[in-house]
């Protein structure tokens, strides 16, 4: 699939341009055929109905560019099934599933980030319609959507506490703009900030149960983690398998340097990073499969593997000296792309508070309550 069919678009394509919505639809045609469209959903939904773990499988065999557009896409379609009406889902999920539109969900902003609580994208119904107003920022997709799942506050009634509610907002229907993000890695990827003025949406694209959102993303999030892990996994193997050939193939000093216990050390590190990766984002996966509480697990999947596979990178670039450091050989791209995924799905720095929390049963997020 990657080779016939996704590999060339990307190698025919800028490596320093997003690729074009044409583009990215001939991918998602080939995902769709694969079913990985929707691998979450039940196969009377239309889904695939994958165990994670698989999905995982298949999902670290994806080039990071695109692995990351079709999470961004099939996690925002589970999440309209997850909070859909019957009708809501027979108008919104068939063309998602058959990659004919692109999705993406729109949570975090210029002022929030890892939590959702400070959203101020908000939605007022006037007219017996949705009003939008608000900036999401750094959402994948997002130039190319054709449909945001967008998480908003409202007031219910005078004085209530304001509570997240989702909006399907679809861009034909209910235009939005989209601004591109210019970013050091994944450039052949769409990085976005929304803009959403007075973006009237029919009453009936409003999502579940008020209140209901932080649920549900905490669900998705804990399978999206290690997903991120597992595109790490598939930059540092790539930075493995160049080191080793280049091993063996570089003289110095009259001796291949492969056949030098440093070179050796060096590969020993980077192939165990690779190693220990793989299996603890495996690990989160299936733990997620047998519905077990994950939240801990899965954090620690992301942290780990992006930080090892980023450190295993920078290694395979130095083993390679000067070579490692040119745009021809595209190591270079593999360590700016792993940088990248540090962020998503939550920093590191908020995944280890997340680790600590399960460890002892102590919230550093917010300061305790006084008494």
């Amino acid at each position: 699939m990657v080779s016939a069919d996704i590999q060339p678009i990307l190698d025919a394509s800028d490596a320093d341009k997003p690729l074009s919505k044409a583009d990215m639809l001939r991918i998602f045609s080939v995902f769709a055929r694969e079913g990985l469209t929707a691998p979450r959903l039940p196969l009377e939904a239309g889904g695939s109905g994958m165990a994670m773990l698989d999905y995982g499988m298949v999902y670290e065999q994806l080039p990071p560019v695109v692995a990351i557009a079709l999470l961004s896409h099939e996690v925002s379609t589970t999440r309209i099934f997850a909070e859909s009406t019957d009708e809501q889902r027979e108008r919104l999920l068939p063309d998602l599933i058959a990659g004919r539109r692109i999705c993406c969900t729109g949570s975090t902003e210029p002022d929030t980030g890892s939590d959702p609580r400070g959203i101020k994208t908000r939605v007022e119904e006037k007219a017996g319609k949705l009003v939008v107003n608000g900036r999401k920022m750094w959402i994948t997709n997002g130039s190319i959507s054709d449909l945001a799942v967008v998480t908003c506050v409202g007031a219910e009634g005078a004085g209530a506490k304001s509570a997240m509610r989702r909006i399907a907002v679809e861009r034909s229907e209910s235009p939005y703009e989209a601004l591109e993000i210019p970013t050091i890695g994944l450039r052949q990827g769409h990085l976005s900030e929304l803009l959403f003025d007075d973006c009237t949406v029919p009453m009936e694209n409003a999502l579940g149960e008020t209140g209901d959102a932080a649920r549900v993303l905490t669900l998705t999030w804990n399978i999206n983690r290690p997903l991120m892990g597992l595109s790490a996994v598939y930059l540092a193997q790539r930075a493995l398998d160049a080191a080793i050939e280049y091993a063996g193939v570089r003289k110095q000093f009259g001796r291949l340097i492969g056949s030098t216990q440093l070179v050796q050390e060096r590969l020993a590190d980077i192939a165990t990073a690779v190693e220990t990766s793989r299996l603890i984002c495996y690990r989160a996966l299936a733990e997620s499969d047998r519905g077990g509480r994950s939240n801990g697990l899965s954090a620690m999947a992301k942290r780990y593997a992006t930080n090892a596979c980023l450190e295993a990178v920078s290694l395979a670039m130095g083993l390679h000296g000067a070579m490692g450091t040119s745009r021809e050989l595209r190591l270079e791209q593999l360590y700016r792309d792993a940088r990248m995924l540090l962020v998503p799905d939550g920093t590191n720095e908020i995944l280890a508070l997340m680790i600590g929390r399960e460890l002892t049963g102590f919230d550093a997020f917010r300061a305790p309550k006084a008494g």
